[in-house]
């Protein structure tokens, strides 16, 4: 026996080492040996073990190794030695361990490593091995550890793998295998950690891995599996790691996930999965971490979630959640990062903040969280990022922040807070990125942020500041972006922004800053780009690569020899010549303006008097006259509708409805219209109410939108009240779905694309008109399609404007079975009537029918709910592909979402819109 292990040796191994010829133990492992392995080893003959390990020695193995045919024991690993496997390796037939890993070795695994029939464990992880898995390996019947990853492997995972019943450990993970994983190795009943993850395996997980009762690991995240998740996968009771991550899966999350009570790492994020997250994940209670991110999950978090108090990870942005999360959480003493951001959370985060006392990251961005930010978070004095960012929190930034002493990231940004930045802020040493932009935050910039010493990045763009820049950032000598642009900073440029010796990029724009821009800029280094544009500054531009790769548009006092500025010199010219010439110009320019107002005012005042008995005979027989867009002559358009459609005959009418009824007008000049004529007795007398008809005129020609349908004018007068729209070939979707010739014709996408249609008409809608405007009767009658399928939303009789300093309660509005339920019990007018319709219309296009009882029973049994998908789409449609399949499973969960009975908790059209672009 030599053990000379765990030493300081140094140089190469001598050669004179093979003439020990009865050595039967040799450790040279864990020193700092270099050289080559000498090829004398092969000499020993009676060589048990051999140690070589965590050592520098390269050059490759010597094929004499393969004579020392009693070895049992041959460790190799943690060097540099490369070229290929000997195939003489094949000959030792007592070899039981093999640790070639950590190596730089090539080329293909022989065939002949079948041949080591005594082997229990093969490690030649970590190379550059490449080729396929040889399927000789299945003679290796004694194996229980196979270590194959990190390599460069191709192929198919041999099914052969599965009669290796010895096996306890199998990783194969990070190289380029591809096709599905074997339904063999379900055999192998004593695995405890099967590690097939970062490949590109498809297909999907096969249920009867349920049988591997002893697995503790299974990973086989990061590859392109689909299909759902197994129920079976409940049935592994020794299961204390699943990752499933950035794969293609699909379905719900099965509820059987709570059996696996030995659980304590659980990653689902980054796949397609839809469905409510089910209650049993409560039962998990030794879960350590939980990642549900990047999905299509929608639901409440399950209040369940507070047994599980050993939580340190959770992650489950990215998805379609909403409720109240603080019901969720409370009870997590070890709860260390924490990110919901990027869902439809409405609600406040009142958490009871002194139980997340190891809480370090916070990020709640992108919902609707609304209220003000707790001053009880600064108990939290673990934060080190917190990101509110993106919300409805109002209020002011609270003072107790400052108590987040470890704090290094703040994102308050797209919020509503108001007021001024604590002052105390500047106690804040840890901070580094500090972004509170897109609010409404007034006052002066706090002095003590030029304490800030690590800030790296600072926005306090789009606010209300006011006063100067603070000349102490002088002192943010770190600093790489500084933005304080639109807000309503005075004065000049500090010089002490030159000292800013890290800053990169710099704007300054849409502010009120005068006098000249500092020369010292010129000498700052670190600058590429600068935005100036829109102040009041003057004088030259500083001679510098920001400055010219920079914006300065909206200063009328600058100049240069750049970016189209008049030269200095000519500038300086010009301010002279000026002050001469104003009062020359300024006076006969004037004169002419004065006269040219009374000429104007004359004008009016005479033809108002001319005109005025005129319009008072008109305004009583006829109220609204001919709008036109067309440029036709109103009568001579007026007599064509009327010819056209046979004086409004029963022949020409192509729909009705309560007081209307709709014609089709070809006119002689080619252009057809739709005529919807309002019955007369709506404007008989003075207690008549034609309400329905003026609000679809005030309506439509307010919007115009691709949605929408498009308006050509009205008419009122004694005989006839009528509205003038484009004619849509193909009818109202009711039409068309009632139609099974029809239907059969309406494919999926096109389906899909009138969803996302509506979403957009009512999006613009109520985000882009001013003021705001509510439908209020979107149903599939009301929706027409043209000889594209492209929707557009029409009949505005029932449309609310919502004025911002009105109540906005109106009368009962709509369709039954569209209406949304808080019509029971309040008449206010809200955008979130819409939404509800417009999720009663997206599952009717889907089904083909109205969903009905559907509707009513989703959220009454939403816990155990499962989607199942061809279940609900209309049978007269082939099946769908299964990316039309996933794509059609996720406007039916957006479309769940706007049927939440709590408008508040629905989603605005805007949000619905992004959702669906998803």
């Amino acid at each position: 026996m030599l053990n000379l292990g765990f030493n300081l040796l140094f140089g190469n191994i001598p050669p004179q080492i093979g003439n020990l010829s009865k050595l039967q133990y040799l450790d040279l492992g864990n020193n700092q040996l270099s050289g080559v392995i000498p090829p004398e080893i092969g000499k020993l003959n009676q060589l048990r073990r051999l140690y070589l390990d965590v050592n520098q020695l390269h050059g490759t193995i010597p094929p004499v190794i393969g004579q020392l045919s009693l070895i049992n024991e041959l460790v190799f690993c943690h060097n540099n030695v490369s070229g290929r496997i000997p195939s003489s390796l094949g000959n030792l037939s007592n070899l039981a361990l093999l640790y070639l890993n950590d190596n730089s070795l090539f080329g293909s695994i022989p065939i002949v490593m079948g041949n080591l029939k005594s082997l229990s464990t093969l490690d030649l992880s970590q190379n550059q091995l490449n080729g396929s898995i040889p399927c000789s390996l299945d003679n290796l019947s004694n194996l229980d550890t196979l270590f194959l990853y990190k390599n460069s492997l191709s192929g198919p995972i041999p099914s052969v793998i599965g009669n290796l019943k010895s096996l306890l450990q199998l990783d194969l993970s990070e190289n380029r295998l591809s096709g599905l994983i074997p339904l063999s190795l379900s055999n192998l009943s004593s695995l405890t950690v099967m590690s097939l993850f970062n490949n590109s395996l498809s297909g999907s997980i096969p249920p009867i891995l349920g049988n591997l009762k002893s697995l503790s690991t299974l990973g086989l995240h990061i590859n392109q599996l689909n299909g759902v998740i197994p129920p079976s996968i409940g049935n592994l009771s020794s299961l204390r790691n699943l990752s499933l991550f950035n794969n293609r899966l699909y379905g719900f999350v099965p509820k059987e996930i709570g059996y696996l009570k030995s659980l304590s790492k659980l990653e689902f994020c980054a796949n397609h999965l839809s469905g409510v997250i089910p209650h049993s994940v409560g039962n998990l209670t030794g879960l350590v971490l939980l990642n549900m991110c990047e999905n299509h999950l929608f639901g409440p978090i399950p209040k369940s979630l507070r047994n599980l108090t050993s939580l340190e990870r959770v992650r489950f942005n990215q998805n379609n959640l909403y409720g109240k999360v603080y019901e969720a959480f409370g009870d997590h003493p070890n709860l260390t990062f924490l990110d919901l951001s990027q869902n439809n959370f409405y609600c406040e985060i009142s958490f009871n903040w002194r139980n997340f006392s190891k809480l370090g990251t916070f990020n709640a961005s992108m919902n609707n969280i609304y209220g003000s930010i707790p001053p009880e978070i600064g108990d939290s004095s673990k934060l080190q990022v917190l990101d509110l960012s993106s919300n409805h929190i109002f209020g002011k930034i609270p003072v107790q922040l400052v108590k987040l002493f470890s704090l290094n990231k703040l994102i308050l940004s797209l919020n509503q807070l108001f007021g001024g930045v604590p002052l105390e802020f500047g106690t804040l040493t840890e901070l580094q990125y500090l972004d509170l932009s897109a609010n409404k935050l007034s006052s002066s910039i706090p002095m003590s942020i030029g304490n800030l010493l690590k800030l790296h990045y600072l926005n306090l763009s789009n606010n209300q500041f006011s006063h100067k820049i603070p000349t102490e950032f002088e002192k943010l000598i770190h600093l790489s972006e500084l933005d304080l642009s639109h807000n309503i900073l005075q004065e000049e440029i500090p010089p002490q922004i030159c000292k800013m010796e890290s800053l990169e990029k710099l704007n300054l724009s849409h502010n009120n800053l005068s006098d000249f821009i500092p020369r010292c800029f010129e000498e700052m280094r670190s600058l590429s780009w600068i935005d100036i544009s829109y102040n009041e500054l003057q004088g030259p531009i500083p001679n510098s690569t920001a400055f010219k790769n920079g914006l300065m548009e909206g200063n009328k006092g600058l100049c240069g020899n750049f970016k189209a500025l008049p030269s200095c010199d000519a500038f300086t010219s010009h301010k002279q010549t000026f002050r001469k010439k104003w009062v020359v110009i300024a006076l006969p320019i004037l004169g002419m303006v004065v006269l040219l107002i009374g000429l104007i005012g004359f004008f009016f005042l005479f033809r108002r008097r001319k005109r005025d008995p005129q319009e008072k005979r008109s305004s009583s027989a006829n109220p609204f006259g001919f709008f036109s867009v067309l440029n036709f002559n109103g009568k001579v358009l007026y007599e064509e509708i009327t010819k056209a459609t046979g004086n409004f005959g029963e022949k020409y009418c192509i729909g009705k409805g309560g007081q209307r009824s709709v014609y089709k007008a070809e006119l002689p000049s080619g252009n057809i219209f739709a005529v919807k004529k309002f019955k007369a007795e709506l404007f008989s007398d003075e207690t008549a109410n034609p309400s329905e008809f003026l609000n679809e005129v005030l309506a439509l020609t307010e919007i115009r939108h691709r949605n929408i349908i498009k308006f050509h004018g009205f008419c009122s007068n004694a005989q006839h009240s009528f509205i003038v729209c484009e004619y849509l070939a193909r009818g109202s979707l009711t039409t068309i779905l009632r139609d099974d010739a029809a239907a059969k014709e309406f494919s999926w996408n096109q389906r899909m694309n009138v969803i996302k249609g509506v979403a957009n008409a009512l999006s613009y809608l109520h985000h882009d008109c001013i003021p705001p405007i509510v439908h209020r009767d979107i149903s599939s009658k009301n929706v027409l399609l043209d000889s594209e399928y492209e929707a557009h939303v029409s009949d505005f009789g029932f449309a609310k404007f919502l004025e911002p300093h009105s109540s906005n309660w109106t009368e009962f509005a709509g369709t039954v079975g569209y209406a949304a339920p808080e019509l029971a019990y309040t008449m206010r007018a809200t955008e979130k009537y819409d939404v509800y319709s417009f999720g009663v219309l997206a599952l009717e296009v889907i089904k083909g029918y109205h969903p009905g009882d559907f509707v009513s029973t989703i959220f009454s049994s939403i816990s155990n709910m499962i989607i199942e998908v061809n279940q609900i789409l209309d049978h007269r449609l082939p099946t769908p592909s299964r990316d039309v399949t996933d794509k059609l499973r996720s406007i039916m969960e957006v479309a769940i979402l706007c049927l939440v009975e709590n408008p508040e908790a629905r989603p605005t059209m805007k949000e619905v819109c992004n959702l669906l672009c998803k």
